[in-house]
């Protein structure tokens, strides 16, 4: 939006107002001339019905530069609503070109105050466009704050409703088996909420008509790499056989790299086989208690997995547990 204060047609400011009175009466030869050059910008009549009644009676009693002295401070008494008026004055003046309409003796100096409103409106002009640049600046970064403010809301909103579907899951009465689906679904709309899930759930047929021949239960990215998700929900601990049937869907794809999410933890076989394998695919395990904590404590689900991540490449270490771990000085 325009600054008023720094737009010269708003109010015509004191230098402007004399040279607009000086200039006025020059470009124009007669009285009536003058008249009908307000006229011309759009002035009503009531404003020089006064001017032009005491032209028609006592016109050596009138005076060119009182006539446009006069209309011009009404135009500014009237501030916004003759706004119209005042631009197209200016407009006329600015616009002048030929001054064949002037005396003969006034061509120069007509000329010459023409040159002085040009140079007033064209500074005036740049010290409006740096406002309004500076203006439009501040409204985008208003626009941005607004944005962002607008996507964190969202975003704990979605994060707030995903970490409600998963805490329901420990009140259900549901048979493992639907237990273990809801997890999935829960998960997935975590992972949603934080920005990294890539795909859902979903399940790849054999091309010769063997059904279903493998599950995934979502697939996320982590610093550019992509993450294949396992999610069981067992009575027990998750063992080696439902360990390596994972690892064997990484060594099927080329780059992938896998995160196991257990409800019920992991055996120590389980644990070194993955240890072992990490030569070979990246696998990080997790556990559905360490999600949980996570989100009580309102932290950062991607920085809570590549820790993980970082841990298993570095140090060797898939189970590795920030909020455990960390408090004993280990990786």
């Amino acid at each position: 939006m325009t600054d008023a204060s720094a737009d010269i047609t708003f109010h015509y400011p004191p230098e402007l107002f004399n040279l607009l009175v000086d200039t006025v009466p020059l470009l124009n030869r007669s009285k009536q001339d003058v008249l009908l050059f307000f006229r011309g910008a759009g002035v009503s009549d009531a404003m020089t019905s006064d001017i032009s009644a005491r032209l028609s009676s006592a016109p050596k009693d009138v005076n060119k530069y009182q006539m446009v002295r006069t209309v011009l401070e009404r135009l500014n008494a009237k501030g916004e609503s003759a706004l119209r008026e005042r631009r197209e004055v200016l407009r006329r003046v600015v616009d002048f070109a030929s001054f064949d309409s002037c005396w003969p003796a006034d061509h120069l100096k007509a000329k010459g105050l023409v040159v002085s409103i040009r140079e007033v409106v064209n500074q005036k002009d740049a010290f409006t466009r740096m406002n309004n640049a500076r203006e439009e600046e501040r409204q985008a970064r208003l626009a941005e704050t607004q944005r962002i403010v607008a996507e964190k809301r969202e975003r704990t909103s979605k994060i707030e409703s995903a970490k409600q579907g998963l805490y329901a899951l420990f009140g259900t009465s549901a048979t493992a088996q639907e237990r273990g689906k809801m997890l999935e679904t829960a998960l997935n709309n975590l992972f949603q909420a934080y920005g990294v899930l890539i795909h859902k759930a979903f399940h790849l047929v054999g091309n010769s008509g063997e059904g279903i021949v493998e599950q995934i239960d979502g697939v996320v990215e982590l610093g550019g790499a992509l993450y294949f998700v396992e999610m069981k929900w067992y009575r027990d601990p998750v063992g080696k056989p439902e360990i390596s049937e994972h690892l064997i869907r990484l060594m099927s794809r080329a780059e992938a790299r896998g995160i196991f999410i257990s409800a019920s933890g992991y055996t120590e076989p389980a644990i070194h086989t993955v240890r072992e394998f990490l030569q070979h695919k990246v696998l990080i395990l997790s556990t559905l208690q360490e999600i949980v904590h996570l989100l009580d404590e309102q932290a950062d689900l991607a920085e809570f997995l590549t820790q993980k991540v970082q841990a298993a490449q570095i140090h060797k270490n898939p189970y590795f547990r920030p909020h455990v771990d960390q408090k004993r000085g280990m990786s």
